[in-house]
């Protein structure tokens, strides 16, 4: 179901996506307003199917949702890890993130969709000049190495920041490079905190291939989904950890690119799936 809420609270039912196969960690996972939404009134929505989780769109007419158009498909599904965010870049371009499917390889095999951060057209075609060496996820994908993305955002200069569910030991807060690989089921955190890796023999440092997360929380205090960036700081929402954690978009002083984190609502309000910076200037967080 795709409802629409106004800035006094008032929720309207536009509709309903076609094709989608609840069950687990699957359904209808997410949803971006199209860049040019004035002129094409488009909704992209992220979805579990029968087969695979996909990409459409849909177009917002006179209050109600019509003309849906598959454009991506393919993405590996399962009871869990089905990634499922959707945002829009300040280039244009819309970046997705996937999950593992629970198969833990794929998010290590360049030519899986799953364990990825994709980049794609409007269209929803590979965007040009996605890294190329080698191409990963049949061209359509940006980075590798993600047990199971649930949080994407842009600040203000433009970088990319991703939220990552952890399996028992460390949640992570990355940023994101073109064609970086974030070490699942490799390892899991970064070597300071001593981590074990998501693997049988475990590890305690991260391989020189791989990128450190800029954050990492343990599994009880955070289990990220949403976040937003807002008021000059990520703010990423917890479930596991009932949370709302405040993360500082500047230098600390061991010269990490943000500050220590900062928890809002502990405890307050239980569960919370995501955040939005609203038009107003007010942030919205959505509680389960």
């Amino acid at each position: 179901t795709v409802r629409l809420v106004d800035g006094a609270g008032t929720v309207t039912e536009v509709g309903t996506v076609d094709g989608v196969e609840a069950g687990g960690e699957g359904g209808l996972l997410g949803i971006a307003v199209s860049p040019a939404f004035a002129t094409d009134r488009r909704l992209y929505v992220y979805y579990t199917a029968a087969q695979d989780n996909r990409i459409a769109t849909v177009e917002l007419v006179d209050g109600a949702i019509e003309n849906q158009q598959v454009g991506f498909t393919g993405i590996p599904k399962a009871g869990i890890h089905n990634g499922g965010r959707l945002a829009f870049g300040p280039d244009g371009l819309l970046y997705v993130g996937t999950g593992d499917a629970g198969d833990r390889p794929l998010a290590q095999n360049p030519d899986a969709l799953g364990g990825k951060i994709l980049r794609l057209t409007p269209d929803l075609q590979p965007a040009p000049g996605n890294p190329a060496t080698p191409p990963l996820a049949g061209g359509a994908g940006y980075d590798l190495g993600h047990r199971n993305v649930q949080g994407l955002a842009f600040d203000d200069r433009g970088r990319l920041w991703a939220s990552e569910f952890g399996q028992n030991t460390w949640d992570e807060l990355n940023l994101i490079r073109p064609g970086g690989n974030y070490g699942w089921p490799a390892v899991e955190g970064r070597p300071e905190t001593g981590t074990d890796s998501g693997t049988e023999s475990g590890t305690a440092a991260t391989p020189a291939p791989f990128v450190d997360p800029e954050r990492v929380w343990p599994t009880d205090e955070a289990s990220p989904s949403g976040i937003a960036v807002w008021q000059g700081a990520i703010w990423m929402a917890g479930l596991r950890g009932e949370r709302l954690w405040q993360i500082p978009l500047a230098p600390d002083a061991a010269g990490a690119a943000t500050g220590e984190p900062v928890a809002h609502l502990d405890g307050e309000v239980g569960r919370l799936r995501t955040v939005a910076a609203a038009p107003d200037g007010s942030l919205w967080v959505v509680t389960s």
